[in-house]
């Protein structure tokens, strides 16, 4: 009888083989072109479902593309301004499995099967003390690709906290659309959006201390333009009393 000797380079040969077979997880590759908009990218593997067979089941598994766009919240003078919330809203829509999203497609969603479906997944961000905001996003590998579309919208709430206490930060553009595009074989990663910095200004009604930010340039000549306008009737007033008695011959 002849015994058969299995060497431990053998063994791990196989492993590497069976992995190879099974689809082990891919080296994430990046060809950065966003400038540094988007950071912290990483590739995970995550449980998104149960594949069903005869007398078992296995979990179903896909690749997630991870990360955070970054920006910057100002005000007119350029100075940072904290605590203003961004959300990223993607543009509504399925796709099937397998289906890239093409090159005008997009979805909020990947259906993989009747009984699961795998959701966009983006955490608001909220601007810090040197007003840079970092909104994270997990986001599904559909096709070899992520091409997401949607709109950022900045400080959301704004009107009604405004209405709630008084006093907020209006943005001085409410949202930019904007697309988030990575291909996992080129490593090609793309973001584009309108505006590269987000400016806000003070608002209130005078119930409250005034928040600390510079007013646009033409809010202010308004406000001094109104200003004006209010002392002109006094001033007006003054003189018609003056002329009222010029004709009297008082104190000669």
């Amino acid at each position: 009888m002849t015994t058969a000797i299995i060497k431990p380079a053998a063994i791990g040969a196989s492993l590497l083989f069976f992995a190879g077979c099974f689809g082990g997880m891919k080296k994430l590759k990046v060809v950065d072109f966003t400038e540094q908009r988007v950071l912290d990218t990483s590739l995970t593997r995550k449980v998104t479902g149960k594949r069903e067979f005869l007398f078992f089941s296995t979990a179903r598994t896909a690749n997630f593309f991870e990360g955070g766009i970054q920006g910057m919240v100002t005000d007119y003078a350029g100075n940072p301004i904290e605590g203003v919330t961004v959300r990223a809203m993607p543009d509504a829509g399925k796709l099937k499995p397998g289906e890239g999203t093409g090159e005008t497609g997009s979805f909020a969603a990947v259906e993989e099967s009747a009984s699961v479906s795998v959701n966009l997944s983006f955490t608001p961000g909220i601007s810090d003390t040197m007003g840079v905001y970092k909104v994270r996003f997990s986001l599904p590998i559909v096709g070899g690709k992520v091409d997401v579309r949607g709109k950022l919208v900045y400080n959301p709430g704004w009107d009604q906290q405004r209405l709630n206490l008084g006093t907020a930060y209006e943005p001085q553009l409410k949202e930019s659309p904007f697309r988030l595009y990575y291909n996992l074989d080129t490593g090609a990663l793309i973001f584009a959006e309108g505006p590269r910095k987000t400016i806000v200004q003070p608002v209130g009604d005078g119930r409250v201390k005034a928040l600390p930010g510079a007013k646009a340039p033409g809010a202010s000549r308004a406000a001094e333009a109104a200003a004006a306008s209010q002392q002109q009737p006094a001033a007006a007033g003054d003189k018609a009393e003056e002329d009222l008695f010029k004709g009297f011959d008082f104190g000669q």
